[in-house]
């Protein structure tokens, strides 16, 4: 249990100086196993239609282990996910905080937490505003005691979307990149300054961090708004994502080496993660770096699963450090985050990139990225780690923000999520 502590207390330090506005953070440190996703499906970003009750859930995990008293709230945001200045009762119909009164104590598994879960948006707390919602989870009925935010999106479907993801025609991207296009019926919307009224966003496998944002339609006919340049939404494509199947301690997947059990939590050693860049694009079927809490040893993993510590490797060409270059785990379960709890290591004397997480017992999906140590606003990039083949299959989301004359927030009135691969919306 020391080494639990431990972990928890490398966590905490990396805290300070993280607004408590900003999304999909955890400000707790013995918060863990957060899960928020349309209800029964785990596999699922939380988005959800306007006047919709019921249709998401929140799980997540207290590691101190004593029963407390946490509530939510929601807050608006614009498209930037910049807080509104706006009274809750402006968004939020009933009560604008709510205790969550559903925990369970943690059965057979070793490390003992309280697991607390809520189904939202609940009758007696209800969201009258489509937009950009941030979930905020507080101790004690003080909200400046933040536990943890997470992304909310509300649609009220006003626009019509239709998506084509295509390979570009520049050569220097052709085999590198997927190509978003599409145009939107607006014929709903009273639109008297496109520019300044409508706002698009365009998300790869439900990442921020990589979001477009901030072009201009090509075409404007009528009603009908066209967004194909040539230039635009370019996305490096990856490749499919790695996974870990860690559902079972008592047998080891494909994946994993070795599981040390004398220790709490259990040591799992992932096998190493070698550089795939050159290799082929092979067609794996993936969950697009999203994962789910589950295992095979319980009836129930959301209070019977454990926790584990994860040592993962990362083993680069010719076991030589990427010059000038930081290497990040990325994921669902990292929220894509690139700090000091997701950078890896490099060992001198084994010649690869290492880091240990502490997760629940789950199917994982991961992958590793590098960005320029020199610059602290790079992006993430697979281009060294993994390569980027168009072949690739993800997932492409287009959100359509509208403002109308004299509101002070946007309205999300279209929100597509489109297969490359198989052209199906999700």
């Amino acid at each position: 249990m020391n080494r639990l502590i431990a972990i928890v207390l490398l966590f905490s330090l990396s805290l300070p100086g993280i607004s408590q506005r900003e999304p999909d953070k955890v400000y707790m440190p013995k918060i863990n196993g957060i899960k928020f996703f349309q209800r029964g499906n785990q596999m699922s970003y939380p988005v959800i239609n306007l006047g919709a009750i019921g249709g998401l859930e929140l799980h997540f995990d207290d590691l101190d282990a004593r029963i407390k008293n946490y509530s939510y709230t929601w807050q608006l945001c614009d498209a930037d996910w910049n807080v509104l200045d706006l009274n809750a009762l402006d968004y939020i119909e009933g009560f604008t905080q709510n205790r969550i009164t559903q925990y369970r104590v943690s059965g057979i598994a070793k490390v003992k937490y309280i697991h607390y879960q809520v189904m939202l948006p609940e009758q007696n707390c209800q969201i009258r505003k489509s937009g950009n919602y941030l979930l905020k989870v507080f101790l004690n009925g003080d909200t400046s005691k933040l536990a943890f935010t997470k992304r909310l999106l509300v649609v009220d479907n006003k626009v019509t979307v239709a998506v084509k993801i295509q390979q570009p025609y520049n050569s220097s991207v052709t085999n590198t990149d997927h190509k978003v296009q599409f145009s939107l019926d607006n014929s709903k919307l009273n639109i008297l300054n496109p520019q300044q009224q409508l706002k698009v966003v365009v998300l790869q496998n439900f990442r921020w961090d990589n979001a477009i944002k901030g072009m201009q339609p090509l075409f404007m006919r009528g009603n009908n708004y066209e967004y194909n340049g040539e230039r635009d939404f370019l996305f490096p494509a990856g490749k499919e994502f790695r996974w870990l199947d860690m559902r079972s301690f008592r047998y080891q997947s494909e994946h994993i080496q070795e599981i040390n059990r004398n220790n709490t939590p259990e040591d799992v050693y992932v096998r190493g993660d070698i550089q795939r860049s050159h290799e082929r694009w092979l067609a794996v079927q993936d969950y697009d770096g999203f994962f789910s809490i589950d295992c095979t040893d319980a009836n129930n993993p959301w209070w019977q699963g454990d926790y584990g510590t994860v040592h993962f490797h990362f083993i680069p060409s010719g076991n030589k450090p990427y010059p000038g270059q930081d290497v990040y785990i990325v994921g669902q379960m990292t929220n894509y985050d690139l700090n000091d709890l997701t950078k890896l290591h490099f060992n001198g004397e084994t010649g690869e990139y290492e880091i240990s997480l502490l997760l629940k017992q789950g199917y994982y999906n991961y992958t590793y990225v590098t960005k320029d140590a020199r610059n602290k606003y790079a992006k993430a990039e697979t281009a060294l780690t993994d390569g980027d083949y168009w072949e690739t299959e993800n997932l492409y989301t287009i959100l359509v923000y509208y403002r109308s004359l004299g509101n002070r927030y946007d309205e999300l009135v279209s929100a597509v999520t489109v297969n490359s691969r198989t052209y199906q919306q999700q």
